[in-house]
């Protein structure tokens, strides 16, 4: 048979990284009944004797996600297994068991992993979590690590079940995590060009460790219950603010309305984006890695939240065919774009 020299080539970049998602899964079926959600959350939702369980998997590859020359071993075994427990946080799950899998080069010696394990096992203890197994092989291109976490759920929140009217919420405070690692990331430049240089990084404790040793909320889950407050959808914000709201937008098919002003920013935030020269509210919504989570709720549960200094009500879905909108402090209206973290971008 004479290959075809010309046949077409698409590059993942054209389609990012959900675009590539949608593509190479549109034709799986699901063929069990056991199967209760699938690809297309933050995580999937099987059903074995009445009893629920969701599953959800991340990989960090070296030099993609992290760089070892300022993100200590131990805070990296440590991030990769919250980054998974915040997706079954996202579910309005408990987390019970994580597998982890990693291939190494070896350039890294058993103290090495010694210490990135030490950063699991602190995470598994903090979220009473077992591990319970895993998979170990050589890499030619540095450390990957793939965790896959495990967790129980009476009742599951998807990503769809936003209505027009109900309300925007976000826990915690957002834009931090990009900061630390800007902060980071020029302490690293200034390293190369002088090594003997010592960096003060007390100013920015908090958004370094944002950035290095990010915490699941898995206190929201609980304190939504006490409050007998049931999202109509949720996520995690893990690629950014905006990225996360369009997610919500499209699978629940409704608008939204986000205000500028609702954004909370913590004031080691905005000093530092004053110092980057930065704008604070763009490195919220497109930032990434801060991990707390976004909901909507029904307004009659707006009294329940209120008053709690956890939650920020930041928008108002509004049906589809209005569309996506940032309200700026000046009532301007900009339509929100994606332009959080991206894959697959050279």
């Amino acid at each position: 048979m004479i290959e075809d020299k010309n046949q077409q080539r698409t590059q993942l970049s054209d389609l990012g990284e959900f675009g590539l998602i949608d593509h190479l899964s549109k034709n799986f079926k699901i063929n069990h009944k056991s199967t209760l959600k699938g690809i297309g959350d933050d995580a999937a939702v099987l059903e074995f004797n009445n009893k629920k369980i969701v599953v959800s998997t991340d990989l960090l590859v070296e030099g993609v996600h992290f760089d070892l020359s300022y993100v200590p071993l131990k805070h990296l075994g440590y991030k990769a297994v919250i980054v998974n427990l915040s997706d079954v946080y996202a579910m309005n799950a408990v987390p019970t068991q994580i597998t982890v899998s990693i291939a190494v080069s070896n350039r890294f010696p058993l103290e090495a992993l010694e210490e990135l394990y030490a950063g699991v096992e602190t995470a598994a203890n903090l979220y009473n979590i077992d591990v319970v197994g895993g998979d170990t092989t050589s890499s030619t291109t540095g450390l990957l690590i793939s965790v896959t976490a495990i967790g129980e759920v009476e009742q599951e929140v998807y990503r769809s079940g936003a209505k027009p009217s109900d309300l925007l919420v976000v826990s915690g405070d957002l834009g931090g995590a990009y900061m630390g690692l800007q902060v980071l990331e020029r302490e690293k430049a200034v390293h190369k060009v002088n090594p003997n240089s010592q960096p003060d990084l007390a100013p920015y404790t908090y958004i370094i460790e944002r950035q290095l040793k990010p915490e699941a909320r898995k206190d929201i889950i609980k304190l939504l219950k006490d409050l007998d407050v049931t999202p109509t959808s949720m996520i995690d914000i893990s690629d950014g603010l905006s990225s996360e709201i369009m997610h919500l937008c499209k699978h629940s098919d409704v608008g939204c309305d986000l205000y500028e002003d609702k954004i909370p920013l913590d004031p080691q935030v905005i000093s530092t984006c004053e110092e980057f020269n930065m704008d604070s509210t763009t490195v919220a919504l497109n930032g990434g890695e801060d991990y707390e989570l976004l909901f909507t709720i029904s307004q009659a549960d707006f009294p329940k939240i209120k008053a709690n200094p956890n939650f920020s009500v930041i928008g108002f879905m509004k049906e589809a065919t209005d569309g996506m909108h940032l309200v700026t402090r000046g009532e301007s209206r900009i339509p929100i774009k994606a332009q959080g973290w991206k894959n697959f971008n050279a």
